[in-house]
């Protein structure tokens, strides 16, 4: 697997811990970036997708 590239979320601050994510084309991989190196979790892109949908728009 090639290196992933991981991007914390716009609203949270330089210094702040978070959740981050990586993306490739078939998946996103999420993790916390108070542990670098610790695991992460790995997802579909599609189950990614409605885990968006249904925090955005919960009663759908």
């Amino acid at each position: 697997m090639s290196e992933l590239h991981w991007k914390k979320s716009t609203y949270s601050p330089d210094a702040s811990n978070c959740v981050e994510i990586a993306t490739t084309p078939t998946t996103i991989h999420i993790r916390d970036s108070k542990n670098l190196a610790g695991p992460h979790l790995i997802l579909q892109s599609t189950t990614w997708a409605d885990f968006l949908s249904h925090v955005v728009n919960p009663r759908r």
